[in-house]
């Protein structure tokens, strides 16, 4: 079965430049190591058919090699640091979510989404048949028609004034009073003109807060169309939660949420760290998240946040982790375990050790091992004894058996022990 790894973030551990080969350590015999396994020959044995040579020794054909997906990398030098474990619970990242209401008053008429659904930020979610919206479209059309109208009656009434100003001024041939009058007159239409464009603003704005674009009110005022089906449209890329209408179903804004999205990739996982432990942790601190002891999944996060207080009575403060899961194998209300990278403030930079990924350490009777491979022989690879260390986010460091910058398989040895398996058992026939 095909098992899927979610890598979330950059491993926060320094690999160190590689240091001057020939030490003392690197020149000293091993258990298992390449050179000793060619000392001598099973008298009659043979290399002849595909898969052994020597017991201790695996051979495979250049297509099993890719095939089963055997990696050899140089041994590197990694500054691995001490972590612990706390108990935790993952939940939706509160920054990422959305509670998404009716803006105005209406009926369901459509539902376009289900919970699961994925959705894109703009993506239409519900169709509401509200009155309340026709109406007030309606409103701002007339109310934009009248401040049309207004503009060109105070054109007029400015126009009048100003003959009247001109006889009086040339030949007295109308009446001061009159004069007067037309400017009052100019002076009213101007203040209408003002009122009804104040107007349109006003229901413009009206039109806004009941969820109608600028876009929408442009068409509205071009074509004079009213339309009270009302989409309400997604805020947020993300995922619906939950969802809390039917159809036919009367909404309005006194309703908290008809939908809510969140982002379901990038995650809060909230631990509970015991107050002793709480000076080892520090910001961007890596952390790794696995959902029980039997979840093949290694979730990678990093801490974003270390609560101010500490509960009086659990005597722990929270802990957040964020962490990205594209597979989204890890589920908000899942309880999990989360491995911590413990700072010591005294010593931060811990000194390097040479350590390889977990998968390169296989059990043969009992004891550790990694796999290598032999000199001057292609896709040929022998055991080796080692003596490690704990696991630190997926790295093991190894403490004798292995120096840096020597070949070692990092991927596959799986499959070289279940071959030497096979070996052992067709020589001891």
């Amino acid at each position: 079965m095909k098992r899927v790894f979610c890598m979330c973030g950059t491993l926060l551990i320094c690999c160190l430049a590689a240091c001057e080969r020939g030490n003392g350590a690197a020149s000293a015999p091993r258990p298992g190591a390449a050179g000793d396994s060619h000392d001598h020959d099973d008298e009659g044995g043979s290399h002849d058919h595909e898969g052994h040579g020597h017991a201790s020794e695996i051979r495979l054909t250049p297509e099993a090699v890719v095939e089963h997906g055997i990696k050899v990398e140089p041994a590197a030098m990694w500054n691995l640091r001490p972590t612990f474990m706390a108990p935790a619970r993952v939940a939706f990242n509160t920054e990422s979510m959305a509670h998404v209401g009716s803006p105005l008053q209406g009926r369901v008429s459509e539902i376009k989404v289900r919970v699961g659904d994925r959705v894109a930020k703009g993506d239409p979610l519900v169709i509401v048949e509200s009155p309340e919206l026709g109406e007030a479209q309606a409103e701002y059309f007339e109310k934009r028609v009248a401040a049309e109208t207004a503009g060109p009656a105070a054109e007029l009434a400015k126009a009048s004034w100003e003959r009247a100003k001109e006889v009086y001024d040339q030949t007295k041939g109308i009446s001061l009073t009159e004069v007067q009058r037309r400017e009052a007159e100019y002076k009213a239409a101007v203040a209408a003109q003002r009122s009804a464009q104040a107007s349109v603003i006003g229901a413009q704005t009206s039109l806004h807060m009941l969820g109608m674009s600028a876009q929408a009110i442009e068409a509205l005022a071009r074509t004079g169309q009213v339309d009270s089906r009302f989409v309400i449209a997604a805020p947020i890329d993300g995922h619906v939660v939950q969802r809390e209408i039917t159809l036919g179903e009367l909404v309005g804004p006194d309703r908290e949420s008809l939908l809510v999205l969140a982002d379901t990739i990038n995650l809060w996982v909230l631990a509970d760290v015991p107050e002793a432990r709480l000076s080892e942790v520090v910001l961007e601190a890596p952390a790794w998240i696995r959902a029980g002891n039997l979840d093949p999944h290694r979730h990678e996060g990093q801490v974003s946040h270390i609560a101010p207080v500490v509960d009086a009575q659990t005597r722990s403060a929270a802990v957040r982790v964020v962490v990205e899961c594209d597979d989204q194998t890890l589920k908000p209300g899942m309880f999990v375990q989360v491995e911590i990278v413990s700072t010591d403030r005294s010593n931060p930079d811990p000194p390097a050790v040479v350590a390889v990924p977990e998968v390169a350490i296989q059990n043969i009777d009992g004891m550790p091992v990694i796999f290598v491979p032999v000199p001057n022989q292609e896709n040929t690879f022998t055991h080796r004894d080692v003596a490690i260390g704990k696991s630190i986010g997926g790295l093991v460091p190894i403490y004798s058996g292995l120096v840096e910058g020597e070949p070692v398989v990092t991927a596959g040895s799986f499959i070289l022990k279940a071959e030497m398996g096979k070996g052992t058992a067709e020589h001891s026939h």
